[in-house]
């Protein structure tokens, strides 16, 4: 009998190590999403990620993207307690709870890529903006922008002051403070929502995304774009993780994680950004949208109503422990620094 064990407990070990050793189990990394199923940031950031991570990771670590686990303003909750591991946050959406993160959203009356933007702002990010303390209860493993943010309106308009007494969507941040200078009716509705309220004439327009006019429509309802170069804003984001998450993978693989996140996550983000206006465009000069820049009497007056939101900012982060002379100049130095950094294209894989 003895004879007998010996030999099936042989015979199974020979099957194992002609199998080969089994496989450890995967850990999956889930990612809330709360774009629409076409929006780039689930059709090129969580994809590409995903093969980054499974690549640096040997295939331990795996992404599964979840849609409509909660709406926009609650993604930071949703990871924070731990019913998602990650997630992507518009800090606009929270007001009141994000001051630092507005220095990107100033208008710079300069053109730039949002890719070039997206790494600036991460490395300003880590060196100074983090000592706010504005993300508590999530680890920040990418920080992103949108592209340059323009004005969409049903009537053409060609300067600021006819854009006085019009009602706008306006989001929060940087926006509103732009809105009130420019004497708008702002009216807070969501991106998805524009559409529907300029149908039905709730709104005469939008502050948005280029990208907004494929997106969300809105070249359906809004033809005429009033532009700056730049944009008259910017919008913040940042890729977040529940802290915990770490304890379900290695070391090593914690830090492998990390070495395709930060700038190279960063750098993807605002990649799909530029690449959704560019669409955006394109579907709009399909339909008869027309661009109208504003005239120089105008840009004098933005750089005046910048600066006042600029001094203003300043001193409401410096209350939160932030340099905010210092993150400003670190900023532009890190955005001159990018456009000469590689690009991130060749590693981008398309859902």
């Amino acid at each position: 009998m003895k004879t007998t064990n010996r030999l099936m407990i042989g015979a199974l070990a020979a099957l194992g190590l002609s199998l080969g050793t089994p496989a450890l189990a995967q850990t999956t990394l889930t990612v809330s999403t709360w774009g629409g199923p076409n929006h780039g940031v689930n059709t090129i950031v969580w994809p590409t990620w995903k093969a980054w991570i499974e690549e640096a990771t040997e295939g331990r670590v795996t992404v599964e993207v979840v849609h409509d686990i909660g709406p926009p303003a609650a993604q930071m909750e949703i990871v924070a307690d731990g019913i998602a591991d990650a997630s992507w946050i518009f800090h606009a959406h929270m007001a009141g709870r994000f001051l630092a993160t507005q220095l990107p959203e100033f208008p710079t009356f300069e053109e730039f890529s949002s890719e070039d933007a997206a790494a600036a702002y991460w490395h300003t990010h880590q060196e100074y903006l983090a000592q706010a303390g504005e993300h508590r209860g999530v680890d920040v493993v990418a920080m992103g922008v949108h592209g340059p943010g323009q004005i969409f309106t049903r009537d053409q308009v060609a300067s600021i002051d006819e854009l006085a007494g019009k009602r706008l969507r306006v989001g929060g941040g940087v926006m509103s403070g732009l809105a009130d200078a420019m004497r708008v009716t702002g009216v807070a509705i969501l991106p998805t929502g524009v559409y529907e309220a300029a149908s039905q004439g709730v709104v005469d327009g939008a502050m948005l995304t280029l990208e907004s006019l494929r997106s969300f429509r809105v070249a359906e309802v809004a033809l005429h774009t009033l532009t700056v170069d730049g944009g008259f804003y910017r919008g913040s984001f940042a890729i977040v993780v529940n802290p915990m998450f770490w304890d379900q993978v290695s070391a090593e693989d914690r830090e492998a994680i990390l070495e395709v996140s930060g700038e190279h996550l960063s750098r993807l983000f605002g990649y799909m950004m530029d690449v959704s206006d560019e669409s955006g465009v394109e579907f709009g000069q399909e339909r008869g949208a027309t661009f109208t820049q504003v005239p120089e009497a105008d840009i004098e007056t933005l750089r005046g109503v910048t600066d006042t939101l600029i001094a203003d900012w300043s001193t409401a982060v410096g209350n939160r422990g932030v340099d905010a002379e210092a993150a400003l100049a670190h900023f532009r130095e890190q955005l001159a620094a990018a456009a000469e950094g590689d690009r991130i294209a060749d590693r981008v894989v398309r859902q």
